[in-house]
């Protein structure tokens, strides 16, 4: 495991680094813009660090670029231990974010009011990943 304080200082150096896709969904989450909830970017859960979290509602969103197709098992693997600890993970590939940002905050609100949205994105896209009951 990561000690803490390593992970706070990557985190830190993450926020800095933020890809275009980050800061542009950043800008609309930012400010309790959706349903007046808090957003952080880039904030360590466990020995992770995730893209931006609601800690309130446990909701995790994940911006996935062309990169992520090469790693699915180890996202696989964090998103299982996430949704152990009770987040609801969402994984949006960034062009989608880029192209339907509106579709993709929908899902976000959606999930921190607790339902589903009324049009869901067609595929991986916003794919919800649940705890078992």
């Amino acid at each position: 495991m990561v000690p803490v304080s390593n992970l706070i200082q990557k985190a830190k150096n993450l926020r800095t680094k933020s890809t275009e896709t980050e800061k542009f969904l950043w800008k609309r989450l930012r400010a309790k813009q959706i349903e007046g909830l808090k957003f952080r970017r880039q904030h360590p859960i466990g020995g992770y660090i995730v893209d931006f979290v609601c800690l309130e509602k446990k909701v995790v969103i994940e911006c996935d670029g062309g990169h992520h197709a090469l790693q699915t098992e180890r996202d696989h693997v964090r998103d299982q231990w996430l949704i152990e600890e009770g987040y609801k993970v969402f994984r949006f590939w960034d062009n989608e974010i880029l192209r339907n940002i509106e579709g993709v905050l929908e899902m976000i609100q959606s999930a921190c009011r607790g339902h589903p949205p009324l049009h869901p994105l067609p595929s991986r896209e916003g794919k919800i990943k649940e705890t078992k009951k």
